[in-house]
Parts: structure tokens; C-alpha cells; sequence
């Protein structure tokens, strides 16, 4: 399926100016060192797991926004063997940087709920605003959460979750993101006001904001390639991926994938991007090195593939069926259904753990 560039249409507003560099620049300083300069996941291989988290139970955490519920799958059985009530409207389940606490955001409860991922147990909730979305800057110094319907961003300690500073952002619907490649800004999507925002991670600054050019726009996930030098916005409404340039904040073109496209996840190996098309019930498959799209899995009977994440050993995608009900197993070899999992009322963010890797920036597992 050809993508369509967009000449003339990547308008940018930069409220402040942007002295950020490439993908083989200076790193931001107290992030670890890529392992390899050319891949930022280069530490996600495969079995490749931290010794702090090696432990730990496999499970799938999977937030039931609708249930207020999160519930507990084992992955070697495909059952669900705890469902744990939590705060109201929980969206994602979130490691922190340092892979010792799976945090549940629960947006409209106003708290986030700690998992210790080394007994799965259930801690006490800590009062935090709007926490629709939590990531971790990757120095590991704060958290960030994306206070969605307060037009801002929170910084935070990441272990207390004491407001350390609160930045404004004048989009809509702010709520995931990515960092780049040296760590020294990030991309935010705003959902309601089809924008995209830049932030320096080290003046925790907006130094850009840009909309897309399509009517109706509706960013979801974001996700950098593994080279660091390209960047793709999961679009709900226009049914498909943008792709940018990063470092000069610029469309390059929108690539349709299907109707809904929702959460992007990279395989174990770097070499492909997993996409959950929502509104059809696919996953469209998308070729890094390549830009193209090579295959469509369509789940038997439809669905509403939304967010999850991949398994530790890189064989299964896991998808939370947010109008279903149901979790969604599916082998990356060939893309075939191994399982569907009755869980609660609109399940969101799951996460699987323990995943590969050093540090989380957060979401359901973006580890680097």
C-alpha cells in the first residue's frame, strides 16, 4: 500500500527555538549509553532480561478502564487467575524506570496504584492528578505524567510522585510519546486537537508544536525507528501512520494502514513495527528498513486490537480488545490468533512483564 507525501503541509509553530541534535549527537546527560548507536533497541533482544527483573512472575497486567478492574493473565495458560479492583478508569499499566514498580493509572480516580512485579501485589494507590498516561524521562530523574483533560504535563519524582514541575502544553488530548534517540526531547500526540508537541526533556520546555494536515486528525501512539531518524504517529481517524522527521519536526508523509490505527509495538528483533488497527480488527505489519508495509493480520471474526505490548521471547503480540472485552494472543511468526482472553469492560494499556531490557520510559514497556 503506497504512502502519500505531504509537501507543503508539515507547518510547524515553535514557541521557542530548537538547538536539539541528531540521532548521533550528544546524549542527554545521566541516560544510559545505547548499546548500539545504530539500533535504540538493541538492549530488547530476545530473552535479554535485566537482572533485577529476571525473577519475576510472567504475567500480563491488563487494565480494565470500563471495570475499574485490572485483571492478572498468566501467559503460559491463557487464563486470567486474579482480576484486583483498583481506582476509577484505569488506562495503562506502566513500568517504572528502574523496572521495580508496574504503576496503574487510574485516570479518573486521580491515583496511581503500584504493583511490585516480584510477588504481583497490589500497593497502596498514591494521590496523583489526571494520570492518563505516565512515562519516565530517560536520565531516569523524573516521571512524567500526561495530565490529558489539564492541558499539561506533570513532572514528577518517580519513585514519591511528588510534583516537582507542571508545564502547560495548548493542544488537546496530550497523552503518548516517544524519545528520541539521545534522549534529549521527546514527541508527544494531542489526541482532541490533532497536534503534535516537541518537548526539551532538560528545559522540560514545549520548543514545538505542529498539526497535521488532515481534517479530523487523531493521533494516538508514537514510536522512533531503531536508527533514531524517523518517527511514526498512529493516526485513529485518518486510518494510518505519519511519518516524521524528528529532529526537523516535519511530516514526511501519512502511509494508510486500516481503519482505527492505534498502538505501534517493535518486534524483539528491530526489524519490523507491529500496528493495531482498532477500527477493523488488524494488525498491519511494517517493515523498517524498507518503509512498506508487508503483511495484514486480520483477528478470526474481528475485534478492537488497542494497546499491549510483545512478550519477552518475541513470539507473541499482545493486544487488549478494547470494545470486546478480550485480550488477543498473537504469534509474530505468521500472525494467527493462539488465543482470545475474557477479561473486563474495556481493557486499555496492558502490560506484559517482564520485558526485556535496562530502563522503561514508561507506557506499557518502552524499554531501551
Amino acid at each position: 500500500m503506497p504512502g502519500m507525501s505531504m509537501p507543503g503541509m508539515a507547518t510547524s509553530r515553535s514557541p521557542g527555538s530548537w538547538s536539539g541534535t541528531t540521532a548521533a549527537g550528544a546524549a542527554l546527560s545521566g541516560m544510559p549509553p545505547l548499546l548500539d548507536p545504530h539500533d535504540v533497541y538493541a538492549a530488547d533482544r530476545p530473552g535479554a532480561l535485566a537482572d533485577a527483573v529476571r525473577k519475576d512472575p510472567v504475567r500480563v497486567y491488563v487494565p480494565n478502564l470500563g471495570s475499574n478492574t485490572v485483571s492478572v493473565i498468566d501467559p503460559a495458560t491463557y487464563k486470567v487467575i486474579q482480576t484486583v479492583k483498583v481506582g476509577d478508569a484505569p488506562q495503562h499499566v506502566v513500568p517504572a524506570w528502574d523496572l521495580r514498580t508496574l504503576w496503574v493509572n487510574n485516570n479518573d480516580g486521580n491515583t496511581l496504584t503500584p504493583i511490585d512485579p516480584a510477588t504481583g501485589t497490589f500497593g497502596t494507590p498514591v494521590p496523583v492528578e489526571n494520570p492518563y498516561n505516565l512515562y519516565f524521562t530517560p536520565d531516569g530523574k523524573f516521571a512524567m505524567v500526561m495530565a490529558e483533560l489539564l492541558h499539561r504535563i506533570d513532572f514528577r519524582d518517580p519513585h514519591t510522585m511528588a510534583m516537582e514541575r507542571s508545564v502547560p502544553v495548548n493542544c488537546s488530548g496530550v497523552n503518548h510519546a516517544d524519545f528520541s534517540a539521545d534522549g534529549r526531547y521527546f514527541i508527544a500526540t494531542c489526541e482532541f486537537s490533532g497536534d503534535l508537541i516537541k518537548v526539551d526533556v532538560q528545559r522540560q520546555e514545549v520548543v514545538g508544536q505542529l498539526h497535521l494536515p488532515r481534517d479530523g486528525a487523531m493521533p494516538q501512539d508514537v514510536k522512533i525507528t531503531p536508527d533514531g531518524r524517523t518517527w511514526y504517529v498512529a493516526d485513529m481517524h485518518t486510518s494510518g501512520v505519519w511519518i516524521l522527521d524528528g529532529d526537523a519536526f516535519t511530516v514526511r508523509m501519512f502511509l494508510p494502514t486500516g481503519a482505527g490505527a492505534h498502538g505501534l509495538y517493535v518486534s524483539r528483533d528491530s526489524k519490523h513495527l507491529y500496528i493495531a488497527n482498532r477500527g477493523e480488527g488488524s494488525v498491519s505489519v511494517l517493515d523498517f528498513a524498507t518503509g512498506t508495509l508487508v503483511a495484514k493480520w486480520q483477528i478470526p471474526g474481528g475485534g478492537s486490537p488497542d494497546m499491549g505490548g510483545v512478550s519477552a521471547d518475541g513470539k507473541v503480540l499482545w493486544l487488549s480488545g478494547r470494545y470486546d472485552g478480550e485480550v488477543y494472543a498473537i504469534s509474530t511468526d505468521d500472525g494467527h490468533l493462539l488465543a482470545r482472553i475474557k477479561v473486563g469492560a474495556q481493557p486499555h494499556g496492558l502490560c506484559f512483564w517482564p520485558q526485556p531490557g535496562r530502563y522503561s520510559l514508561g507506557h506499557t514497556g518502552i524499554l531501551r
